[in-house]
This record gives C-alpha cells, structure tokens and sequence, in this order.
C-alpha cells in the first residue's frame, strides 16, 4: 500500500497564519511531480506548535487539495493516548487516508505501555497506520518485540515509517513480521540502503523541494534497476547532507523551499531561522544542483 515516496509536507506561515494558498501550491507540486503520498502535521510540518483548530484544518486542506490523487497520511500522534485518538479519529473525519503515529515522546512509556498506546489508537480508527520509530527525537525506539505483537493483534497497522539510522534494523523487521508489514526510510539519504534490505520507499523530507526525482529514484529502486537510482542518489546526497548538517528538520527545508519561491521562511517559536552563512551555504549547493537559478 505505501510503497513509494511520501513527503513530509512543510506547513507554510504568513504573519503567523496558514498560509492556505502556499499549501494548495505545495501539496499540487508533489502531487504533479509523481509522489505516492503527502504526510502533513508531521515533524517536517512542525505539529507541536500547530493548535488543535490548525491541526485539523492543514490535515483537511491536504485532502482537499490531493482531489484524491495520493494518499494524505494525516501525523496524529501525541504523548498522550487520549490525544492521538482524537486527533487520529478528526484525520479520519477530515478524510485523511491513512495515519502516521510517532511513539510517544518525553515520557518513555515502558514496552507495555507502548503496545498499549498504539493499540488504543487503532482501535479508534479503521485507517491503516504506519508507525513511526525516531528514537533521536523521542527518547524511545519502537522495540521489535512490541512491533510483532502489534502487527498480531492490529490489522490496521501495517508499515512503519523506520528513522533510527540503523540498516541492519530493516533486516531484522524483515525477518520477524509479516510479509506484508511494510518499511520505510525515514532519511533520504538512506532510502537505497533501506530498500536494498527490504524497505519499500521513503517519507521524505527533501521530497518537498525535490519530489520527482526521489519519485523516480524509488521507483527505480523497487524495479530492482540500483544502478540508475544511485544516480540520482549520488546527485542529490549533498542535498541531503546539508539538510542533516546545517541545523534542525524542518528549518533547513523550510528555508530551501523560500529560497525556491514555494512558500516564506517563517517559524514558529522555539524553531528560529539559519544564521547567513548556513544559508549561503544551502544556497549554493541548490544552485549546483540547478534548484535555484
């Protein structure tokens, strides 16, 4: 079902607001460009400082502008069950197509407790979710002992969305779970390391400024054709680096996306700006890569 590149969509701000058509311009971009999917109110769409009325109206719009074109996997998780429930259950009324939910963070609920967190979630929803493990942000990783009795007792969660960093992780998945349970990188610059193991696409960050060329990177890569992916890989991979080098997801993006006209640079607090010379840096590089003119 997920297999391909989803994104991880910005959420554009003017003067503190939703910036509505910014959004309509975006989510057209992706979907013109070959993306399987949209991912708003994620990391990259900074959920923890959307409010509730905000949340549910990006997630609605992003339905309203796919015109069902893709999938729009609403980001609906919380540390607080109680919360991913009625945000995931709003995503579903707003028509969202499927659920992303990121393990609880700042608390470090136990295994137990995390089976029990996402169990909850499914049940209140018959939208197929993917999971999503980043220890980096949340203090805690999705354990695979709690991912096998998920994917036992929860038919709706079915893939994960896997940004630890670690290759060898996607092999041990594939061992142990279903063959249908499906795994994606959560870092572009591992996507065909991820695939080359079993991973079947990306949720992407840099899909946002480049969706048709991770489009077909992937797409490549699930034909089993790793010479012509590595390609665009190669090309790309300063890109990618420089969104990990030069400050936190999503500011790097946000401001590649100003620079290339799709949307402001604007922040919510505590998220600030780039200094100047990280941004002459990025720059440059989406100069090189003929991003920018």
């Amino acid at each position: 079902m997920f297999a391909g590149t989803h994104t991880a969509i910005v959420t554009p701000f003017r003067n503190g607001q939703i910036d509505e058509a910014a959004l309509k311009s975006i989510v057209d971009f992706q979907f013109d460009n070959g993306v399987s999917g949209v991912v708003p109110c994620g990391t990259t769409g900074e959920s923890p400082t959307l409010d509730y009325d905000e949340h549910e109206r990006v997630v609605k719009l992003s339905v309203e502008f796919a015109k069902g074109r893709g999938i729009v996997m609403a980001g609906t998780g919380s540390n607080s069950t109680r919360e991913a429930v009625e945000l995931t259950q709003e995503a579903e009324a707003a028509g969202a197509t499927a659920i992303l939910q990121v393990a609880p963070y700042y608390n470090k609920p136990t295994p137990e407790g995390l089976y029990q967190h996402f169990k909850a979630v499914a049940e209140s929803t018959k939208l197929p979710i993917m999971l999503y493990s980043i220890p980096g942000r949340c203090g805690i990783e999705i354990g695979l002992d709690v991912l096998v009795r998920l994917a036992e007792s929860c038919p709706n969660i079915c893939a994960i969305k896997e940004a630890g960093g670690n290759p060898e992780r996607v092999s041990q998945m594939k061992q142990i779970l279903p063959t249908n349970f499906e795994i994606l990188s959560g870092d572009d610059g591992l996507t065909l390391p991820f695939m080359s193991v079993g991973a079947v696409g990306i949720v992407s960050v840099a899909g946002n400024l480049i969706p048709k060329p991770l489009s077909e990177m992937v797409q490549l890569a699930l034909k089993g054709d790793y010479t012509a992916a590595l390609k665009i890989h190669a090309k790309y991979y300063p890109l990618f680096a420089a969104f990990l080098k030069l400050a936190t997801n999503p500011i790097p993006i946000k401001t590649a996306m100003a620079l290339a006209g799709h949307c402001t640079d604007e922040l919510r607090l505590p998220l600030v700006g780039m200094e100047q010379d990280k941004i002459a840096e990025l720059s440059a590089t989406l100069k090189k890569l003929g991003i920018i003119g």
